[in-house]
């Protein structure tokens, strides 16, 4: 499995919402205390690397979203969405 940046590329072609499930999957098991102590570890690492993984296509899909005004004339405008 090849990663970039620390995450393996099979986490990197999920969709946000793919990630996100498998991450509460894995809470979900770690909470219940099944499996090995091994397998809990490999698990928690999975789930650090979907946590990264939802953080960047949120931090990505944040860079895309524009507020839209109307400018003095009344013609439409956009400028970058800040969030405060």
């Amino acid at each position: 499995m090849a990663e970039s940046g620390g995450v393996p590329d099979d986490i990197r072609a999920m969709s946000f919402e793919q990630a996100l499930e498998e991450l509460k999957q894995i809470v979900a098991r770690l909470e219940s205390g099944e499996g090995r102590l091994d397998e809990a570890i490999e698990a928690y690492e999975r789930g650090a690397c979907l946590k990264a993984h939802c953080e960047a296509k949120l931090r990505e899909a944040q860079a895309k979203i524009e507020r839209i005004s109307l400018a003095p004339d009344g013609s439409p405008r956009s400028e970058p969405y800040e969030a405060t």
